[in-house]
């Protein structure tokens, strides 16, 4: 093989077969407590002063373990939201939490969530789930109990 073509064939197969590697860029800082005071809002809440952070930052007692009421509810439901507002220490980290209680045949409108995937778990009972896509397409399932379900909405 003349050396032009070996080293075409090896240029080549360097391209085609280079790794790709991508992530997130590192934190620049170890955490960023939510300033929910602060009118500056820039793709969410800007820091709160590292000085000023304590521990009640990262901490809630939100009591997820009682059942809400849900006779109060249009819909039958009730939902209760851990997020950056109620728990200013999860800002940056792109997560939070919901308890939905529903009443019997109580329902969670059609709803969805851009650029987020949920988790279902059902603790108690049985949940009648409805997964739509944007193709039309439907699927229908029955969530027991201990069962979990991760729709991408």
């Amino acid at each position: 093989m003349a050396p032009a073509t070996y080293f075409l064939l090896v240029s080549f197969l360097a391209l085609v077969t280079s790794q790709a590697i991508a992530s997130d860029p590192s934190p620049l800082q170890d955490f960023c407590v939510a300033n929910i005071h602060s009118p500056v809002k820039v793709n969410g809440f800007v820091c709160k002063d590292p000085m000023a952070v304590n521990v009640d930052d990262f901490f809630k007692a939100a009591n997820l373990d009682k059942p809400r009421d849900t006779m109060k509810s249009k819909v039958g439901s009730n939902v209760t939201l851990i997020n950056v507002m109620q728990l200013p220490g999860l800002n940056t980290l792109g997560i939070s939490l919901a308890r939905i209680d529903y009443a019997p045949l109580g329902q969670n409108p059609p709803h969805t969530h851009p650029r987020a995937t949920e988790i279902l778990t059902v603790l108690e009972g049985t949940l009648y789930v409805d997964l739509s896509s944007t193709q039309k397409v439907t699927s229908y399932h029955k969530v027991q109990q201990g069962e979990c379900l991760f729709p991408r909405l």
